[in-house]
Parts: structure tokens; sequence; C-alpha cells
């Protein structure tokens, strides 16, 4: 599954890794009896949202026994029966519900003996408003109808809420499904059509069979009913690929279209191992709460992570579509074909899926330079979040109340160390358990002397803490493999060494005195690197003149702007650093750089000097915004487009007037019809002209977004509607995030808009989220977007005592789905409190000299 994007289209979190408290010790599913085929026969109800089902199951039983132990959870079974291979049919005694754990026990009356037999269960459910199990999903007809849909999400434990089952991933078995829908509406599951008659009952209802599935596990299962149209092309290897759209936008599904197509053989030749179903759908679900999930041979996505419309779909969105389509296709394989044996390994599923979508993209999309995207999106965002204390091992025991999420090939992650160390000759896992069992990740300090024609490196290694680092005395050491590159060939790896050592020192042979040296070319290795004041004042040339790649020069400044938030070093250093940006022509080094800068305007929000870092951002950003301009220039590509709509949005933020004004005269001719704004200048345009408007400003943009025919014009304004200054139309804001216009997982980003844009929408987003909490937990409950919610409400937040109302608010309400996302908020909060208390006397002094005329 990928989750979304937080604000910008961009960036995505892997898996909801947050902790329950154990309530009591939790039991995998007894082996005594197990599933070879699942026979389903579902009849949803779209109008009263209820289900009837019929399982009839293959089953060995392995051990004689008088009872079944299966998942379930909210399903009444009617009746259920056990009928041995060639031996007379028993019926079922008694159902226990143990619903804390979601089983059900069936009795018999006396053992069902060793070997085959079938499992027959006739039961009803409901088609819940949660965004999981099997659910309901509203939708608007062209005609403005408002009509629901059937849809699936079992990952990670809801199939339990479809139908009685094994919901474990290694307990796989093959799927025999049908669906009776109404003769209208469009039934797809994970394989083709076989079979489609009339229902003898009920002439308005279809019998519709789907052939048999792969071995596979549970929670890859998926049937979708409703309304939709279609585009269909055929990959070079023969697989029927269809892109499902809502109906009257079949024209929407076309990109998406073009790079499964694509993407189809290039991982059938990387992988080796061809597709093996004989079609694959994509497609977009209007109430989803991830991003989009990997259900083989029926792909479920939002439909901002699948529809393009050449009109009026962004840059941005086309790169998020076509990095989630390679996500979710790469997992047919990775995933659905191979299982991980259970969630402890998730990481082996998820990691390889969130890095391949990059070779993917790349792919398909070399002018993307998406692989320095990688760094500012991926790697960081992962270096930051590992530096907590309240972070964990890539590795952790997972029991099933914590995931919120062929033969029997399941897969553990030893297994891949061994595969690896077979092929390279080289010690894996050695160097990799000292990644993935423990937690966090290296600091590696450098200092250099010159001798004679040799440069001599000192390179020790320590634990790196958001707070500082590691000086106990257990502290872990890492298996860390460094590369060292020189001046004289910036882009080639000069010396590769193996730090399996707390230190140790090195030669490189022939580097002249006037040289730099960089540690870690590329940006691959996962650590942080503290060079001494002489060696980064050796690298800042190689900044302003280019001479360092783009990847080099974002991760510099990235440890840098990380190293001051632990301490190690004053902002300041970061704020000269940054000026030495000013020639600098890459989009992804600008994005990273913006994305510190506003945490830092974020935390100097607190202060009385937060024009002052305004004035800084203006200054920075003017000369890439007048060199940019407004109008995209001939032979401009993707990129250009990204890094325009970046500046401009930066700049407008900040209060440069002639931004602003322009900004202005162009919304304006957009809402009046006279000069629609391109896709990628709404953005910034709808966030300058709110971040400076009054209520006339809100009350159009709202306008707007009642005409939004698509959902990704309809995300664009939800997520910049915080940015508004005036407290009662902050409040206006946060009410209309609770409102029917916005769908229940498009909320969370509204409230987040609100506490990201300034000191008073931080407040107020924290206290509606307090006053609405029992709606938004109950909206969201076990799921990924509540943590999601807490995070982006509470983690600006830089006073002491702020840190313990959220500890005590989350003490007395419950969300254990989101229990270490509190712990990491709270984390966070204290190290703004510390970093602010430290660094804000020397930070006002620097921008107040800045400005100071020459003596």
């Amino acid at each position: 599954a990928i989750w979304s994007p937080t604000h910008s289209q961009f960036g995505h979190c892997l898996q909801n890794t947050d902790t329950m408290p154990e309530r009591r010790p939790f039991v995998r599913l007894p082996t005594d009896v197990y599933p070879v085929n699942y026979g389903l026969c579902l009849k949803p109800d779209l109008i009263d949202f209820t289900f009837e089902g019929k399982l009839e199951a293959i089953v060995e039983v392995n051990l004689a026994t008088n009872q079944i132990v299966m998942n379930c959870a909210d399903i009444d079974i009617i009746t259920a029966s056990f009928v041995p291979e060639g031996g007379e049919e028993i019926n079922a005694t008694g159902f226990n519900y143990q619903n804390e754990d979601e089983k059900v026990t069936l009795s018999f009356p006396s053992a069902l003996q060793k070997g085959s037999g079938t499992l027959k269960i006739d039961f009803v459910g409901e088609l819940n408003d949660k965004m999981k199990g099997f659910y309901r999903s509203k939708y608007a007809t062209p005609a403005g109808e408002i009509r629901y849909a059937a849809v699936t999400q079992f990952e990670a434990t809801d199939a339990r809420r479809a139908f009685p089952c094994w919901d474990e991933p290694a307990i796989k078995a093959t799927f025999d499904i049908s669906l009776i829908v109404p003769k209208d509406r469009v039934a797809l599951s994970n394989m083709n059509v076989i079979d489609r008659k009339p229902h003898p009952e009920d002439d308005s209802l279809l019998e519709v069979k789907f052939a048999t599935t792969p071995i596979m596990s549970t929670y890859l299962v998926a049937f979708v009913i409703g309304e939709y149209d279609f585009v269909e092309g055929q990959s070079s290897d023969g697989v029927t690929v269809r892109v499902y759209t809502p109906t009257g936008k079949a024209e929407q599904g076309k990109f998406a279209l073009e790079v499964a197509v694509k993407t189809l053989p290039f991982y059938n030749d990387y992988f080796n191992v061809p597709y093996p179903l004989p079609k694959i759908d994509l497609i977009a679900i209007a109430d989803f709460a991830a991003g989009a999930m990997e259900n083989w041979g029926l792909v479920t996505y939002r439909e901002t992570a699948l529809l393009i419309d050449p009109k009026n779909s962004c840059s941005s969105s086309r790169q998020w579509v076509a990095l989630v389509v390679g996500h979710e296709l790469a997992h047919q394989w990775f995933g659905n074909l191979v299982t991980m044996e259970w969630w402890t390994h998730l990481w082996l599923n998820e990691g390889f899926a969130s890095w391949i979508e990059y070779l993917c993209v790349d792919h398909c999309f070399p002018d993307y330079d998406i692989w320095t995207q990688f760094v500012s999106a991926d790697y960081t965002r992962a270096l930051d979040l590992d530096a907590l204390d309240n972070s964990h091992p890539i590795e952790v025991y997972v029991n099933v109340r914590e995931v919120s999420l062929s033969d029997e090939c399941k897969p553990r992650t030893v297994d891949l160390w061994d595969c690896l160390e077979q092929a390279s000759g080289k010690p894996i896992a050695l160097v990799m358990s000292s990644w993935t069992k423990q937690m966090g990740f290296p600091i590696i300090v450098v200092d250099q002397e010159q001798q004679g024609d040799d440069r001599i490196l000192k390179i020790s290694q320590k634990k790196f803490c958001a707070s500082g680092p590691h000086n106990g005395e257990d502290c872990p050491n890492w298996m860390v493999p460094i590369s060292i590159c020189t001046g004289e060939d910036p882009g080639c790896t000069k010396l590769k060494v193996l730090l399996d050592s707390p230190e140790t020192t090195i030669t490189i042979n022939s580097v002249s005195p006037d040289q730099w040296v960089k540690i870690n070319p590329g940006t691959v290795g996962f650590y942080r690197i503290q060079y001494s004041s002489a060696m980064l004042e050796s690298l800042l040339p190689g900044i302003r003149d280019l001479t360092l790649l783009p990847v080099d020069r974002l991760g510099l400044q990235n440890d840098l702007f990380s190293l001051s938030r632990a301490g190690m070093i004053s902002t300041v250093e970061v704020l000269k650093l940054m000026e030495a940006f000013v020639n600098e022509p890459n989009y992804t080094v600008w994005s990273d750089l913006s994305c510190n800068l506003g945490v830092l305007s974020s935390l100097l929000s607190h202060t009385d000097f937060h024009e002052e870092i305004q004035e800084f951002i203006r200054d920075l950003f003017t000369p890439i915004g007048l060199k940019l301009g407004w109008e995209c220039k001939q032979g401009e590509g993707h990129l250009d487009a990204l890094l325009r709509g970046l500046v401009l949005g930066k700049l407008g933020k900040a209060g440069h007037k002639p931004t602003l004004e322009e900004a202005r005269r162009r919304f304006k001719d957009h809402v009046e019809g006279k000069q629609i704004l391109s896709a990628d200048l709404r953005s910034p345009v709808y966030l300058t002209v709110l971040k400076h408007g009054d209520s006339a400003t809100l009350d159009t943009m709202l306008k707007l977004h009642k005409q939004a025919d698509m959902q990704e014009e309809k995300n664009r304004i939800e997520r910049v509607l915080g940015a508004i200054s005036a407290p009662d139309l902050i409040q206006k804001v946060l009410t209309f995030a609770l409102s029917e216009d916005v769908r229940p997982q498009d909320t969370v980003s509204v409230i987040g808009g609100v506490a990201g844009s300034s000191k008073h929408g931080r407040k107020a987003a924290w206290k509606f989220v307090k006053d609405n909490w029992e709606e938004l937990h109950n909206r969201y409950q076990g799921g990924f977007l509540i943590s999601r919610l807490i995070k982006l409400s509470v983690d600006g937040f830089a006073i002491d005592k702020m840190a313990a109302e959220v500890k005590s608010f989350f003490e007395s309400h419950h969300a254990p789905a989101a229990e270490r996302t509190v712990q990491q908020c709270c984390e966070n909060i204290l190290l703004n409190a510390a970093w602010l208390k430290r660094d804000a006397d020397d930070i006002h002094q620097y921008l107040l000299k800045r400005k100071a005329p020459p003596v």
C-alpha cells in the first residue's frame, strides 16, 4: 500500500508502524485446520448498506479437532457446517465470537477427522463507512445524484470484515469469487470474469463469476461494485490493462494506462518472472484512506493518485501518479507473488516497492531526475524520523493489533541476506543486521590534515540522535560502507572503506592542498556527516560554482540543518550556508532548502522577529524568481514547471510585493474566466492570495472548490485554505474541514494546512481536534489517517508545556493505533523548544546584522 502525500503532492510514508498497548498476549491462529480454496459468493445491498455472504471453503484438517478457529469481525454467522470428503454434513453447534481478538470459534458435536472437507458458512455483514473491510464509497453521478459503490480495503487485517477467513499473510489459498450485483453496475475482482448470468430470483440482478485466483494471501483479495468507465490497453507481453475512472472521465485514465503498459514489461524483465494473471485493473475509488492498495489484479487508488486531466493536472500530480502506479505494480510480484511470512517482515515488501517505484519512473520518464528527488522525498525524511528516541528498528515483531496498515513462498529478512551473500561473496548478513536490528543510524565525524601530497582523514562514528550525539556508555556501532570523492573528479568515488569500528584513519594519496574532500558522494550512505570547520569551508565554493553534484549540494545542506536542530552547530552556520545557494538551478535542491526554511519559519513564528526570517526567504528566492518569471518558456520541461511553482509560492507566502501583486491580478482574471491559470501556477497563486487575503478571498476560494469537477483541484484548494490569517476565517476553514463538501480522507489535510501556516492556526487547529476528537477518532479509528492528523496538528509547537498537554490529552483519549506518533510528536515539541531557547537570539542577531548598513 502507499499512503497519501502530505501537503506536497510528493513524499509518502511507507507504513503505519505505531504500536498498541498490550491487552493480553496475542496468539496467531491454530494450524490444525487450514484453507485450500475459498468459494465465496457476496451480495451487497447498495441501499441498506448490508451484504449477504456464502462461503464454501475446501479445507484440510491436519489434526482431529472439534472446533475451527477463524478471523471474523463485524460479521454475523447464520449457519455453519462441515462436510468431510465423502461423508455426512456436520452442523456446527455453537459460534463463539472473541470480538477483541477478531476471531470466531465454530464448535462441532464430534471431532472433525484428519483429511479434506468443505466448510460452509452463511453470514451477513455491514457495508461500513470506515474505509476498511468491505465498505461503501460515496460518489455523485454526472447528473449530480448521490450514490454509493461497494469497495474493499483489506490490508492489513480487514478481509475478516468481509468474510470469515484465516486472515494471516502466510495462510495462502486460491479464491473462487462470485458477486451478485445490480445489472447496471460494474463488478470487478482480482481475476477476469468467466460467467455472467441473470439472478434466478430477481432479474434486476446479475451473478458475476470470476476465474480462480492463484494461491494468495487474504489481504490481497478485492472486489468493487459501482459505476465506472474505463480505458484499455495491452502490454507488450500480452496482459490486458484497464484503468477504471468515474463515469464520464475515461480520458483522465490515459496517463496512468500509459505508465502501466510501459511498467509491466519493465518489471517482467527486471524480475525475470512473467506477470501471472491475464489482466490487471487500476481503479479510482472516491472514498479511500490510503494512497493506493496493490490487490492482485485489481489495484485500488485514491482519485488523485490515478486520474490526470491533460488541461487541469499539474506536473507534480503526474509525477505522483507515475510513482504510485510504479509502486503498486511492483507489489504484483514483490508482496503478492512472494509474500512476507508475517507483518514483522513488512519492510521487505514496502521498502522494496518504495525503492523500485523510482527505478520504474526513471525508466518511463528520465527527464524527471527522480533519483535526486528520492533523496529529498524519502531518504532525508527517513533520517529525520530515525533520529528520534521514539523510532524503532526496521525489524520489529508485530502483534496483529498493531498492524494498521509459487509454492508457499514466504520470505523472512534473513532469507534475503543469504541470497545476496551467495551472489556477491560479501558479508551481507553481518553488515545488514547492524542496520535492521538496531534502531537509528550513525553520524560520521570527519577531520583532515595534509601530509605532503596525501590527505589524512580521521573518521569516527557514534549514534546520531535528534537531541544531539549519543554519549552514553553502550553506544551502538554500525558496519558503515563509506565512499570518498575529491574536487578533482566530484562524480567519481576515489576510495571505499568499510568502517567497522568506532574510529579509523584513512590516507588518500595524491590530493593537492587546494582540493576539497567529500564523504558519501551521491548521498547514498544512510548516515549524517559532521565535517570540521575547515573541511566545510573548503566545500562552500563547490556549492556556489555548482561543481558539487546536485544531490551532494542537497545532502550537505540537509546534514547541516539536521545538526543545527540537534544542537551540534549553530543555526546561523546553516543560514550562512543557505546564502551560498544563490546560483542554484536544481529543483530538488531548492525544494529541500525550501522545506527546511519552512521548518525554521514555523519555529520562529513563536518569536517577535518572524518578519526577519520572511525577509531572509525573500532575499534568497528573489534572484531565481526573477530568472524564472511567470510564463513557461520554450524548451522547458517537467522540473522547470515544478521549480516555478515552488519559488513563486515561497515568495508569495513570504510577502514579496511584486509576486503578491501579480498573483492577485492573475487570480482575478482566473476567477472572472478571462485567463484561466495553468495547473502548475494554481497552488502558488491560491496560496499567495489567501495568505494575504480577506473574507471575500476565502469565499471566492470556497466557491471555486464547490465548482471544481476534479478531485485534484478540490484537494489543491483544501491544502492551502489554512493559509488565511484572520482568526474568524481560520475558524470557518476548520468548520469546513468537517463539512459534507470535504471527502472524509481529505479533512486531515485541511486541518493540517491550518496548523502548518501560522502560530494562531496551530493553536486553533489543536483546539478544533480536541473539541471534535470523538467524531474524528470514530471516522478514522485504527487507521493511518489518525496518526497523520495528530502529527500535522501538533508537531509544530515549540513550548515544553505543550508536550505535556498533548501527552495528557492522549492519556485520557486513547488512540492506540497512533501511540508511537503521539510519543514522536511530544519528542518533537521538546526538541523544537530546546532549539528555540538555544538559538533564537543568535539567529535574531544574524538576521539584523545582515541588513545593517556597513560601517
